[in-house]
């Protein structure tokens, strides 16, 4: 059914909601009704937002909420999304203290969300369209509307829950671009997994779980070591008071294991090494504690060990390799029934709280914004 656009009225529209789903769920599909949708004109938009932004570097207090910043306009193949919610990552204190340089200043920062595409811009937009449900990977998350590239965004599948998919995709494709990618584990392997609690943490134990291979996590007190446990590791380790390096060559009868899984970074590369099997692989892909101080290349020759220091947007950055990892991620969610753990949803206004709780190792799970507090 065909419209007319004005500049001041918006249009109903009849459209059909069917169309192209993740293929992790197309076998599930069935037949929908028509639903009501409104065309939005320019005018439906605000002109100003609430949004976060940095104009240099340093601790939390940095952070400014601000409410009359510019809606951002759009380039051919960009969408509008209004923002529901919003996810926090440790990248984003990376930006936020310089140990990651930020591109400009000021600097919105944030790299995912869920929200309804409100506008399009012209080009190639992967059969989005204004009203469709969306999560995303990008920059300027910290605000209540992004321009999102569409070639970044996929469309929320029916039946999730709202925040699951803003709590899901950027842990969620990290943790499985790790154990495709970086290392492929396979079923039977011993592989280790700092920060088993934590948000990339919780992810992997619950994928390699999945995958049959023997997890030995590591946390920080008895409800980090629990909530390791209950995502799916074998064993986990509670290095406040036990020895890692011990314990890891116990449970693999001295061998070590396959592969190291290392978000923390400074205050636990060493130990990484120490518990690598001859020919395993040290996956450093976080520096929660610190940047990894200069590496002496020769020391990989000890066990003939591999080293890497991935990022996840080199794993999905084509649109082929995101919509490939998507679909399993949400394949996994529907046949594993992951538990997408979440910590707590921040009003956007408390942001510097957030950023507190996260790098004073006070949280578990997720940290999710909500731009309309």
């Amino acid at each position: 059914m065909t419209s007319i656009r004005t500049a001041s009225s918006r249009i109903l529209l009849i459209t059909s909601t069917s169309g192209r789903r993740l293929t992790a769920i197309s076998s599930h599909s069935q037949r929908r009704s028509p639903t009501i949708a409104y065309i939005r004109t320019m005018a439906s938009v605000p002109t100003t937002m609430k949004a976060v932004v940095i104009d240099k570097v340093g601790g939390p207090e940095v952070l400014q909420y601000k409410t009359d910043l510019p809606v951002p306009a759009l380039v051919d193949g960009q969408i509008l999304v209004k923002n529901d919610y919003i996810g926090v990552n440790f990248i984003d204190t990376y930006f936020r203290t310089g140990l990651y340089p930020a591109p400009q200043f000021p600097y919105i920062l944030g790299r995912e969300g869920e929200g309804t595409v409100v506008k399009t811009g012209g080009g190639e937009l992967y059969g989005l369209k204004e009203g469709d449900k969306v999560v995303w990977m990008a920059e300027g998350a910290y605000a209540e509307y992004t321009a999102v590239a569409a070639r970044q965004a996929v469309k929320i599948p029916d039946g999730l829950a709202p925040q699951i998919a803003a709590a899901a995709l950027l842990q969620g494709l990290t943790a499985l671009s790790l154990v495709r990618e970086a290392y492929h584990v396979e079923k039977g392997d011993w592989v280790l997994v700092h920060a088993a609690a934590g948000g990339t943490g919780l992810w992997l134990c619950q994928l390699l779980h999945a995958i049959g291979a023997n997890t030995i996590g590591t946390a920080s007190t008895p409800e980090k070591v629990a909530l390791a446990l209950k995502a799916g590791a074998s064993h986990v380790v509670n290095y406040s008071h036990e020895d890692v390096k011990a314990k890891v060559l116990e449970l693999t009868a001295g061998k070590g294991v396959v592969a190291v899984f290392d978000g923390v970074g400074k205050s636990t590369f060493d130990l990484s090494l120490d518990c690598l099997a001859r020919k395993g692989s040290m996956v450093s892909f976080g520096n929660a504690s610190g940047a990894v101080p200069p590496f002496n290349i020769a020391r990989l020759s000890a066990k003939n060990a591999r080293l890497l220091r991935p990022t996840v947007v080199n794993y999905i950055a084509t649109r082929d390799e995101l919509e490939g990892y998507v679909d399993e991620l949400f394949d996994f969610l529907q046949k594993f029934k992951l538990d997408v753990r979440i910590h707590d949803v921040y009003p956007l206004s408390e942001i510097a709280r957030a950023h507190t709780d996260l790098e004073g190792r006070k949280t578990t799970g997720k940290l999710l914004l909500d731009p309309s507090k």
